[in-house]
């Protein structure tokens, strides 16, 4: 068996979303698919940003969660990606390290194929575990 990857633990498929985009319109979509962020992507299915549920708040705060603001005034512009066979220990470390609750996980022409989420992590961590007491038990 070989070392635990991103593609072990990733959700797939991503939602995604254009930055022009109405704030309102996200967070309905984050709401109903029970999520806490969506990925901004450019015509080439290239992350150039990540709107999440800490977004929506600054949003809201500020008075601006309206159809006529769009997600592109409140996304995250400064988005690190990874790939899917990127060892599951180094990015969690990374993801850490950096402060990061949302990772896109990306193919090797750059394209989203995915999202690695701390929720992700604990899930992965979990079953993993539970396997694991299932096997000694």
């Amino acid at each position: 068996m070989g070392a635990t990857t991103v593609a072990d633990a990733m959700t797939t498929p991503v939602l995604t979303l254009a930055a022009a985009t109405p704030i309102d319109e996200a967070i309905r979509a984050m709401r109903e698919a029970g999520i806490g962020s969506l990925l901004v992507i450019d015509s080439e299915c290239s992350p150039e940003g990540i709107f999440t549920s800490t977004d929506a708040m600054q949003a809201a705060a500020d008075d601006r969660s309206a159809s006529g603001v769009t997600v592109e005034e409140y996304m995250t512009t400064d988005v690190h990606t990874t790939h899917s066979d990127t060892s599951l220990e180094a990015v969690t470390e990374e993801m850490i390290e950096r402060e990061i609750d949302h990772l896109p996980v990306v193919g090797q022409e750059g394209n989203v194929t995915g999202i690695l989420t701390t929720t992700d992590l604990v899930d992965h961590l979990s079953t993993e575990g539970s396997e694991q007491a299932a096997q000694v038990g």
